[in-house]
């Protein structure tokens, strides 16, 4: 069955950092259950117009590490492990826990980190059910149903899900445009794109999103980067569109 797949929109994804008006102090305390990572430094790094610095750094002893420190600004930033992205969090004022098992990876405590995770358990929710659409398809087949209404139920419900997983996102960065949630969800929602265009999606985003998302350097950059791809696009089709009329041209008149 042909299924969108959603499931990919946030892989490979570039991480931002956005910035808030007061400092803050935040403590990290995280644990693992993976044996791998003892003995091992983890680093928050935030992306800059220079590529991803280090912010602080702790060593996993016994499953435990912690970092502490006062930052000039709320920023979303990723844990790694050497070159190894881990996962991303919200260093903003507060104690945060970070949570990493075989099985999640998890940041939570502070509202920022908890709106970040929940975002991606409803999202993961809606990819689960996506791709459980074909091992639904194969059972009723096999069940006896007709294949050809069961592949149109499962396209109507593909089409279904995908509608609330676009809704959902579009929602997610509209209602946090003024913090750094907004910006950092729509530029991993762009992380999926082949290269950067203006999508029915981006368009709807950006009609409505105040100065303040508008100004962000990397939003910026991607629309101004997507508005040169679409009107390099749409030159290209206009000399496609020449080139075939002066062909029609050419075989009309040697017709006549």
């Amino acid at each position: 069955m042909i299924k969108k797949t959603l499931s990919q929109l946030f892989l490979g994804v570039s991480l931002v950092a956005a910035f808030a008006s007061c400092s803050s102090a935040y403590q990290i305390a995280g644990k693992s259950d993976i044996n791998s990572l003892d003995g091992k430094k983890l680093y928050l790094k935030t992306l800059s117009e220079s590529g991803w610095m280090p912010v602080d750094s702790a060593s996993v002893e016994h499953g435990l590490f912690s970092m502490e420190g006062v930052s000039d600004s709320t920023i979303m930033v990723s844990l790694y492990m050497d070159d190894e992205n881990i996962m991303p969090l919200i260093l903003e004022n507060g104690f945060i826990q970070v949570s990493i098992t075989t099985g999640e990876t998890r940041a939570s405590g502070t509202p920022l980190n908890n709106a970040l995770y929940n975002f991606f358990d409803r999202r993961n929710d809606l990819v689960q059910q996506m791709d459980n659409l074909d091992h639904r398809e194969a059972q009723l087949v096999m069940n006896g149903a007709n294949i050809d209404e069961v592949h149109a139920q499962m396209e109507r419900e593909s089409e279904d899900l995908t509608r609330r997983m676009n809704d959902y996102i579009i929602s997610f960065i509209k209602d946090n445009y003024n913090n750094v949630l907004g910006p950092s969800v729509f530029m991993m929602m762009c992380g999926s794109m082949p290269y950067p265009m203006m999508t029915d999606q981006v368009e709807d985003i950006m009609r409505s999103a105040p100065t303040i998302f508008k100004q962000h350097p990397l939003v910026q950059e991607f629309i101004s980067k997507a508005q040169e791809n679409m009107k390099l696009m749409e030159e290209h089709q206009r000399l496609q569109q020449n080139i075939a009329e002066k062909e029609r041209a050419g075989i009309n008149a040697a017709n006549q």
